[in-house]
This record gives C-alpha cells, sequence and structure tokens, in this order.
C-alpha cells in the first residue's frame, strides 16, 4: 500500500454515516475521557459545533438527560439531521445550520464542543474564538482535532490533501489559550493496530484502500480542555 493519503472522497459509495461510525468507535476513548473530566450530568446545556461529522451530540444528550440541551450546529442540515435524531431520543435538541465562524446561540450554555471540525473550517482562531464567546463564565470548551502528519502506515507519514489545516491539532492548545480561554488539561491519543481491526476499517473507509497486514497508527487526536475565567477574573491575554 502506498497512498499514504487521506482522502475523504475516497469510497464515496460507502455511506458518510458508516465512517462516521467507525470514527467515532475508533476514537471514543478521548471523548469519553474529556466528558467525564469536565464532570458532564443532567441539565447541562451543551454545543456540538460541527454536528454532523459524528455521534458527539448523543454522547451528550444521553449524559444531560431530559432536563439539558444540545445544540447541534453544521454547515450541513443533511448529516447534522441525522445525528439530531438520534441525539433527541434523550434530551431536547436545537439544530442551527450555521458555519463554525458565524456561531450564535440565542443563550449561553455550559459547554461547546468541537471534533475533527478545525481542519475543515476557513480560519480555526475564530472558531475557537466563537465557542468560547457563547459560553457561560467559569463553563468550559473542549476542542478535538487531529495531527494528521503524525499518523503511519507501515512507518510512513499520512496526509489529507482535501483537509486546509490537517496538522490543527498541532496548535490547539494554543488556540484555545488565544481565544481567552484558560488551558486546563491537553493531551493526545493514538489509535493503532495491525490486520483486519476498527482501525484497519476505518483507514479503508475513509481512504478507499484496504492495509492488509501493514501496521496503522492513525493520526494522533489533540483533546485541549478550555475553561472560560469565571466573572471578576481576567481572561487570558490574546
Amino acid at each position: 500500500m502506498n497512498p499514504r493519503a487521506m482522502n475523504p472522497r475516497a469510497g464515496r459509495a460507502s455511506a458518510v454515516s458508516e465512517l462516521t461510525g467507525l470514527r467515532d468507535d475508533v476514537y471514543r476513548r478521548p471523548l469519553v475521557t474529556a466528558l467525564d473530566r469536565l464532570g458532564l450530568g443532567p441539565g447541562w446545556r451543551c454545543l456540538d459545533v460541527g454536528a454532523g461529522g459524528g455521534d458527539v451530540s448523543v454522547a451528550l444528550a444521553e449524559m444531560v438527560g431530559r432536563d439539558g440541551r444540545v445544540y447541534a450546529v453544521d454547515s450541513d442540515p443533511l448529516s447534522r439531521d441525522e445525528v439530531a435524531h438520534s441525539a433527541a431520543a434523550h434530551t431536547q435538541v436545537i439544530a442551527l445550520t450555521q458555519a463554525g465562524e458565524d456561531l450564535i446561540l440565542p443563550e449561553q450554555v455550559d459547554l461547546a464542543f468541537c471534533r475533527f471540525l478545525l481542519l475543515h473550517v476557513l480560519d480555526p482562531a475564530v472558531v475557537v474564538r466563537r465557542m468560547a464567546a457563547v459560553v457561560k463564565p467559569g463553563s468550559w470548551v473542549v476542542a478535538q482535532e487531529p495531527i494528521t502528519s503524525a499518523g503511519r502506515i507501515d512507518g510512513q507519514p499520512m496526509s489529507m490533501p482535501d483537509a486546509r489545516h490537517p496538522d490543527v491539532g498541532a496548535i490547539l492548545p494554543a488556540l484555545v489559550r488565544d481565544a481567552g480561554l484558560e488551558v486546563i488539561d491537553a493531551w493526545a491519543e493514538a489509535p493503532a493496530g495491525v490486520g483486519p481491526g476498527a482501525v484497519a476499517r476505518y483507514l479503508e473507509s475513509l481512504t478507499g484502500v484496504d492495509p492488509g497486514d501493514d501496521p496503522v497508527v492513525l493520526p494522533p487526536l489533540v483533546t485541549v480542555i478550555g475553561r472560560r475565567p469565571p466573572l471578576g477574573r481576567p481572561e487570558s491575554s490574546q
């Protein structure tokens, strides 16, 4: 195997929902870890920016319950509505069609979350600042983004030609800090495997190429947990 290029357009005959489902499976641990560290629970108001890219809205809805609320925001209403429909089985869901750079909500929320979003937007810094602006003082912004070139297939680096910022995860802590947020925690995790399994299936769905028995290390997913300073405390310098 020798492209080492991650091309989201490859294998479009497979449903997009299958691809996002596999991604949510192999990258599930950093999502669960982040939500556990926040103490997310019943009654929270949450925002999922880029909701059509996976099942984060569903995970949030399951944890906030009927007394909570999830805003599912995406510029693609078709993929967003599929996720929002599933999330609505657990909580109130408000679906909004917006680009991240234009983010506006009717209320401030307890958590703003994005995952595999900033690598595709026009200006990641603007999106993170918008997310910071819609959370309550003392509340949370969580971003999870990859460092694509750090992924490996049989030891060779991966690339993602269609992504505007394929390695945005490498600067994610600075983006969160520069949005006026306190960086509370940050870490990276990379799913890996060899031979048949979830990692190989995910890579095949993304690239259209079966890695066979080649060892695969998927791009590390960088998680940054930021908090908007409470009232009375100055925000971080930008």
